[in-house]
């Protein structure tokens, strides 16, 4: 609920940042995933409601 919140107040430039980089933490996710290696699978889920809900931040700030 934290994290919802502190999202609706990043400008588009930080939103942006921010989406880069949980783009490439899930990228390591899916590899760590196929191979195994991951300790809490319910991270992918998580990462990738991140992403949705800062474009709809970013699309809703116009």
């Amino acid at each position: 609920m934290n994290k919802k919140k502190e999202d609706k107040k990043l400008t588009k430039d930080q939103a942006t940042k921010k989406i880069q980089s949980l783009k490439k933490d899930l990228f390591n996710i899916r590899f760590k995933k196929i191979n195994g290696q991951i300790e809490n699978p319910a991270q992918y889920n998580l990462i990738k409601k991140s992403i949705a809900r800062l474009y709809s931040n970013i699309r809703n700030s116009k």
